[in-house]
């Protein structure tokens, strides 16, 4: 590989393993150089602690990360419209959620008091936060201004 190709640290969404691919190659299908699995495939992942440091905090690509609660109301309502976000900001975000019920320390460490709340990080640093539901549209738009 050229020393001048960019490369992008990206993390399995099957084994948390750690791949550099070059930013230029995101778009062609990458697969884990792990286990094989797609880098990829246009849905968010369910994030425990291990997955979170994996994913957020080790590698370099945005994470748009939702905290929410299987209880919520609303949380339910934008899951689908989370879903549609993933299939359009892949592979220039990941998409991510984190059950604040099951996982409480996560919650906890980053001061989610209301639920649905996204939260867009890059390189383990929060960027920015937006709490309420939203439409897959209004995520897409809200997420990009920040890239």
């Amino acid at each position: 590989m050229n020393a001048n190709v960019e490369a992008v640290v990206i993390a399995c969404p099957r084994c948390n393993g750690l791949n550099r691919v070059p930013q230029a190659r995101l778009a062609d299908a990458p697969k884990c150089g792990k286990c094989g699995a797609a880098l990829f495939d246009g849905h968010p992942l369910a994030l425990d602690a291990a997955g979170f440091h994996a994913h957020v905090e080790r590698a370099g690509l945005p994470v748009l990360v939702d905290f929410w609660a299987p209880w919520c109301g609303p949380c339910r309502m934008m899951a689908p419209q989370f879903e549609a976000a993933a299939a359009q900001l892949e592979p220039r975000i990941r998409l991510a959620k984190v059950d604040t019920e099951a996982q409480l320390a996560l919650g906890g460490r980053f001061g989610i008091r209301s639920i649905p709340t996204l939260v867009l990080f890059r390189q383990g640093r929060e960027l920015a936060r937006q709490s309420g539901a939203m439409g897959a549209a209004d995520i897409v738009r809200w997420a990009r201004q920040f890239l």
